[in-house]
């Protein structure tokens, strides 16, 4: 492949960086009707859902979010991904501009020494020292030969170099024009997948009245302080006693201070928050910068066990580790749930606790 153009191809690679950052706005699946579908009653007859059908709703509804929540943890990691390419590409097109600008000035240098050849009869410089009869200008010449020599293997080198380099940046940048494809294909899926769930969630609560909606809600929080009773019946947090550390103290300053703000799959504030934008904001604000994903947060910071736990430490939730929050202390953390929900304190124990890790261990 001709190397001028294979390294002009590679630069317009930036070109198409826009076209990476939108996706396209997925179509939701079809959503599943609710278990329960009675008919609607007519106001003062018994309610349509007993409390054992609404607990079936809310397992559907909340499974829906889970799952949802997992798809959002697999957009934001291709996002983080998309970003880290693009600014890779970015660079190696810099880096190919101003390798094929040093070709040019190399080549000009060469061009200049031929010249000066020609200049001088077309002979090289040996060949006119030893036309001299000077003993002198011979040895004078002698020196001016070996530097020319020595400059012109250098000047060779740095061409050779500079061409092995540019194209370098040129396969490297292929590369990541493709890592750029693939994880636009992934945030796309994820999308789609958020959008369905989300809206099939939303969907069988539309389908409840106002009243069995209250009753839904209950039931959520009725679920939420069950497991944690049981949680902290269980002793976990017994000796629990660790005081924060100075970042994981403003941690937890700055993500308490966004409660009552909505949860919104993706963001990352100042807004509206989901739950690993939350924490990750939060101890970016604590100048510890941490993984975006709550699946990245729980496979790179380091593990420590309940007992140990302090405020400012994060609490990673269900076995595919799709949902976080922060510990603040007294068995409660603050987290963003789902949609619908806003920021919010929770007792610790009210999820299915997978692991808890230390950002700035």
């Amino acid at each position: 492949m001709n190397r001028r153009h294979c390294a002009t191809a590679a630069i317009t690679l930036v070109c198409a960086l826009a076209l990476l950052t939108s996706t396209g706005q997925a179509m939701a699946a079809p959503v599943p009707e609710p278990s329960p579908s009675p008919s609607s009653s007519p106001a003062g007859s018994p309610p349509r859902y007993s409390n054992a059908d609404l607990e079936k709703v809310r397992e559907q509804i909340d499974t829906l979010y889970r799952k949802a929540g997992a798809a959002t943890d697999a957009y934001n990691l291709a996002e983080e991904q998309t970003k880290k390419q693009s600014g890779e590409i970015v660079k190696l097109a810099k880096a190919i501009v101003d390798g094929q600008a040093r070709i040019a000035a190399l080549k000009d240098r060469a061009g200049a020494q031929a010249r000066e050849q020609y200049r001088n009869g077309g002979l090289p410089p040996g060949a006119q020292l030893a036309l001299s009869n000077d003993p002198k200008l011979f040895l004078d010449g002698l020196n001016k030969v070996r530097q020319s020599q020595h400059a012109s293997k250098s000047l060779l080198a740095d061409l050779n170099q500079t061409q092995e380099d540019l194209e370098t940046y040129t396969q490297d940048a292929s590369a990541n024009w493709e890592k750029l494809e693939t994880n636009r294909v992934k945030q796309a899926k994820a999308k789609k997948k958020i959008n369905a769930r989300i809206k099939a969630a939303e969907k069988l609560e539309s389908q409840l009245e106002e009243k069995e909606r209250d009753r839904l809600r209950q039931l959520e929080r009725d679920a939420a302080d069950r497991a944690q009773t049981a949680w902290l019946s269980s002793g976990a947090i017994k000796d629990v006693s660790g005081e924060a550390s100075e970042g994981g103290a403003a941690a937890v300053a700055f993500a308490t201070a966004q409660i009552g703000k909505p949860y919104v799959w993706g963001a990352e504030g100042p807004g509206s928050y989901d739950c690993s934008g939350l924490t990750s904001q939060a101890w970016l604000a604590a100048k510890r910068p941490i993984p975006r994903t709550s699946q990245e947060q729980w496979r790179l910071l380091p593990r420590i066990d309940i007992q140990d736990m302090r405020p400012g430490d994060l609490i990673i939730y269900h076995a595919d580790a799709s949902h976080v929050g922060m510990y603040v202390g007294d068995g409660t953390i603050v987290h963003s749930p789902r949609p619908g929900r806003n920021v919010t304190l929770a007792g610790a124990g009210s999820m299915k606790i997978l692991g808890v890790v230390r950002p700035d261990k």
